[in-house]
């Protein structure tokens, strides 16, 4: 189970989707860590039962336990935020963005991993959950621990491709008759 099994059960209208698997898990100036933590967050995103079980299985081969539970902590946490922040954002009243949000989020003040980790991780799960607030809030975290563009886009290339691989592979799934 691996990147490379969900490139081969990608089908061939979908040949850039695999290359770009293939790209941004084997060329990746992240470090190992801030990599497959992505991986996993992003899988866990997409909710897609054989991207998750393909991917986190990789991601277990290069992850500590606390940075694979912190990983899955970051789609947890922003599951929740994202669509709390896009909703108060979209109604188009500021009134909203200045009251209290009072849901619990102690898990970004201590992941049990690098600040920068989770805030990439977060960002990259914000990109496939579509929430310009709190993308715009950890991109600035991120640059001010010191982490370039060029790293900050590699994480949303990143949340780009595992997303296209879970949306063909779910879709093929679909349109697929089983096989008895």
């Amino acid at each position: 189970m691996s990147v490379d099994a969900l490139k081969n059960a990608l089908p061939a209208y979908a040949k850039d989707t695999k290359l770009n698997l293939g790209s941004v898990t084997s060329t990746s100036q992240l470090t190992e860590q801030q990599l497959w933590g992505t991986v996993l967050a992003c899988a866990l995103a997409t909710r897609s039962p054989q991207v998750i079980r393909e991917l986190a299985e990789e991601a277990g081969d290069h992850l500590s336990a606390e940075a694979f539970e912190a990983a899955k902590a970051a789609a947890s946490i922003m599951a929740m935020n994202n669509v709390y922040y896009r909703a108060t954002h979209l109604i188009g009243d500021e009134t909203y963005s200045t009251l209290p949000a009072r849901l619990r989020m102690t898990v970004i003040g201590k992941p049990g991993v690098d600040k920068a980790d989770f805030e990439l991780w977060c960002l990259a799960v914000s990109a496939i959950n579509g929430c310009g607030r709190c993308l715009e809030s950890h991109e600035k975290v991120l640059r001010e621990q010191g982490l370039s563009r060029e790293l900050v886009q590699e994480a949303l290339r990143i949340a780009a491709v595992i997303n296209a691989t879970a949306a063909t592979l779910d879709a093929e799934a679909v349109l697929t008759p089983a096989t008895v």
